[in-house]
């Protein structure tokens, strides 16, 4: 499946963080070679039955998962963009005045060029695509990223238009944004680092839970930001809790506020006529 990806997807591959290993067990014996080629990438193993405990990718007839072994009720992880929540709002159709596309600049055009530089599941970069923005996405966790590009591959043989403006890297976005070859690339970039979990009642689906255990808390999120202030053309976007304290102590030029969460907006180049109208001299609101 991955090698598909490398395929459709315009993958680029460089050595992603390093963490514990996740086996990874398989449906059907017609999935072994598949497992085994993913296992190498991995530095993982192929076991035989589900463990007892911890977390393991699973390999099946529908694409790649993550499972809470501790709770084999629960229901498993994976990247999905034309099923569930996403899916329907993908086909009813995304629009520019929804909070993440205001706080990026969605706006006339051109688009600007978006660099997700903490992909996780890839929603965001989904939206910004299907705007019709051109998207890299940034994942360093390994298991993250093979969850990813199964899901980008999925979504390409169902012939999703936007999958064509994602380009998937497995890589630090901090080492991606200081490539000769990423300079000028970028109008915007978008942080969303993991923060602590407040309470088991802060996350309210088990399955992203699940994915907090699994990635942890981004201790370098405030190098990450200082990364990517000196080399977006137009604004960083962080998307934080709404309460939340400002990433790194940066109070931002302007945010984007809804129930739940907030779009920190840092300017980095103001507009040439500060009286123009445009999708970066905005209010806030």
């Amino acid at each position: 499946m991955l090698t598909i990806v490398a395929k459709r997807v315009n993958l680029c591959m460089k050595p992603a963080l390093s963490t514990p290993s996740t086996p990874i067990i398989i449906e059907h014996l017609q999935f072994l070679a598949e497992a085994e080629m993913l296992a190498t990438q991995l530095g993982s193993q192929v076991l035989d039955t589900r463990p007892s405990s911890g977390v393991a990718l699973s390999l099946g007839m529908n694409g790649l998962c993550l499972l809470d072994c501790d709770a084999p009720r629960d229901e498993p992880l994976r990247v999905d963009f034309s099923g569930g929540a996403l899916g329907f709002r993908q086909r009813a159709g995304f629009r520019r005045d929804e909070l993440l596309a205001r706080a990026v600049g969605v706006k006339g055009n051109p688009l600007p060029r978006v660099l997700d530089a903490t992909a996780g599941l890839g929603r965001d970069a989904f939206m910004l695509a299907s705007l019709g923005c051109e998207v890299t996405l940034c994942e360093r966790h390994p298991v993250v990223h093979a969850l990813l590009a199964d899901g980008l591959r999925r979504a390409t043989e169902q012939g999703l238009a936007a999958l064509s403006r994602m380009r998937l890297c497995a890589e630090d976005a901090a080492e991606h944004l200081f490539d000769p070859a990423s300079l000028g690339a970028y109008d915007v970039i978008v942080l969303d680092p993991m923060f602590p979990e407040r309470s088991k009642s802060a996350l309210v689906k088990k399955p992203m839970r699940l994915f907090h255990v699994l990635v942890g808390v981004d201790e370098d999120a405030g190098v990450l930001l200082d990364c990517a202030l000196s080399r977006a053309l137009r604004r960083v976007v962080v998307k934080r809790p709404l309460h939340a304290e400002y990433l790194a102590g940066r109070v931002p030029t302007l945010d984007y506020r809804g129930k739940a969460v907030r779009f920190d907006v840092y300017v980095t180049k103001p507009p040439k006529n500060p009286l123009t109208i445009s999708p970066f001299n905005e209010k806030r609101v």
